[in-house]
């Protein structure tokens, strides 16, 4: 196959890729507010803290798989250290 053939076959094959990363996207976030929700819910049941800033944002590091993020941020605001690891579980 000559050069020049081919740059149109690869162009169209990383359009075809990009396309279909695309497409997977929005599947893929829209997914989060549940989890983070899942998280706060989580928390909610078995602690005693109340929702706070604090609490959304590390819940959210879960969601996106940074549970060390998450639960570290949790025990910072007063959760105890299991109820932290089980609600960044429940948002991931």
């Amino acid at each position: 196959m000559r050069p020049s053939a081919r740059i149109p076959g690869i162009l169209a094959g990383l359009v075809l890729a990009t396309g279909g990363i695309v497409v997977a996207a929005p599947a893929a976030t829209a997914a989060a507010p549940t989890s983070v929700q899942d998280c706060e819910n989580y928390i909610a049941q078995h602690s005693s803290k109340k929702g706070t800033a604090g609490i959304g944002q590390a819940c959210y590091e879960g969601s996106i798989g940074n549970q060390t993020s998450c639960a570290a941020s949790l025990t910072a605001v007063g959760i105890s250290a299991n109820v932290a690891s089980g609600a960044c579980r429940a948002a991931h």
